[in-house]
């Protein structure tokens, strides 16, 4: 179902606070908001009163997100201690910011100068997008999860085709690696790069989409005019957030190599930039080791783009030759916390270094091809040479028999 959510309503939904509570001891909340400005802060704000001063206010918070324990989180607001206080606490973004979507359960615990104290029923903050008038097409995704797509530019074609791209790519993603979405997913869809980065507190010059994988939400960059990208590009993302949820762990990572791996496997075939990236540097013996892609690529888009293009190979490499049930046994390790080297040895045999030697020994180098080629042509130049030499010299020796024969009276018709 595509729903049309107008700016008026996201506003109000920005203002879902706890109940209002009296307590038998003489504390009362009267009044309790969010307010919230997207995405550099919010602001709580609660309004309390009773027989005497208040003294402690502090707001308690929970981010809808994995992690490894529960976790509350506490603000300890700004006020004057009074028989009625007005108190806030600002969450700056800078410090830790929230992706578009995001929801933070939030409560308030307050103390008055006789030592009682109240607490809040639970409200909701939804740290949405206003600047936007968002529609909304939501759809099921396997394993019974639902995935809710937002957009405010194209049409209903337009959220469809993203939609269909996202199953079809969580579909490949089960099929090939064996990983499924954990909790329902969110995409935010911009309608331009500039759009984008005006949902980050901070942003890379270049990003155009970003997996916030703990929280199961997606931003990115598709315009209408580019649907054809946007699909791998989503899927690329999409990628990432169920691998993460699938290697969620306190004890292990991913080495980057095969979390964007996994991601441009998953889109399809490999992109002629990427593929022109990775074969130039093959024939000039360039290559980046294994070892060094577990690690943050380089800043540099030429090294960069190598980087993912080996990503992509490496991954194709251990897919096609030792199947989906290795994979699925190299990312259960990894999600235990063995390092690189100590789960590559176990599923497949061999360590960062010896995936290096066998992943290299599978690629046919240009140079190789042109060098036998070069080679080829070379001996082909001899012998049409040496054929050459044949000729002139029986052709020497026919003009000079023929010119004897001459000089004898013969005829040589």
């Amino acid at each position: 179902m595509i729903k049309r959510i107008g700016l008026i309503t996201l506003v109000t939904l920005l203002f879902l606070s706890p109940s209002v509570v009296a307590a038998e001891a003489g504390i009362a909340v009267t009044a309790s908001n969010v307010a919230v400005n997207f995405p550099s802060r919010a602001v709580f704000t609660v309004e309390a009163e009773s027989n005497v001063n208040i003294v402690d206010v502090r707001l308690y918070y929970q981010v809808d997100r994995m992690n490894y324990a529960e976790v509350v989180s506490e603000g300890w607001a700004d006020f004057t201690p009074a028989s009625k206080i007005v108190a806030n606490w600002v969450w700056d973004m800078t410090n830790a910011s929230l992706p578009p979507g995001a929801e933070v359960t939030y409560w308030w615990r307050i103390e008055d100068a006789a030592g009682n104290k109240v607490e809040t029923s639970p409200g909701i903050m939804h740290f949405d997008d206003s600047r936007y008038s968002w529609q909304s097409l939501t759809g099921a995704i396997p394993q019974g999860r639902e995935l809710t797509l937002f957009w405010y530019e194209g049409g209903d074609s337009f959220a469809r085709e993203l939609r269909d791209a996202c199953r079809e790519g969580l579909t490949r993603l089960t099929q090939d690696i064996g990983t499924y979405p954990e909790r329902p997913i969110k995409i935010y869809v911009y309608a331009s790069t500039d759009d984008l980065k005006g949902a980050m507190v901070s942003s890379q010059e270049w990003t155009g989409g970003v997996a916030f994988t703990d929280f199961g939400i997606i931003a990115i960059s598709i315009p209408p005019g580019k649907l054809d990208w946007g699909k791998k590009a989503l899927v690329h993302e999409l990628t990432h957030l169920v691998v993460r949820q699938a290697t969620f762990s306190p004890y292990g990572q991913l080495p980057l190599w095969l979390d964007e791996g996994l991601a441009m496997y998953n889109e399809g075939e490999l992109d002629p930039d990427f593929r022109s990236c990775l074969e130039k540097a093959i024939s000039q013996d360039e290559l980046i080791s294994v070892r060094s892609l577990c690690s943050p690529f380089s800043a540099y888009s030429e090294k960069a783009c190598l980087s993912y293009a080996q990503s992509y190979s490496l991954v194709e490499y251990l897919l096609d030759n030792y199947g989906q049930d290795k994979m699925l046994n190299l990312l259960a390790l990894l999600k235990q916390g063995n390092t690189y080297d100590e789960a590559l040895t176990e599923v497949y045999g061999f360590d960062i270094a010896g995936l290096d030697a066998r992943w290299r020994a599978t690629l046919a180098p240009p140079t190789v091809i042109a060098s036998e080629a070069r080679q080829s042509h070379a001996a082909l130049i001899a012998i049409l040479a040496a054929l050459a030499t044949g000729l002139t010299l029986w052709g020497a020796l026919a003009l000079e028999k023929r010119a004897r024969r001459k000089s004898s009276g013969k005829s040589t018709m």
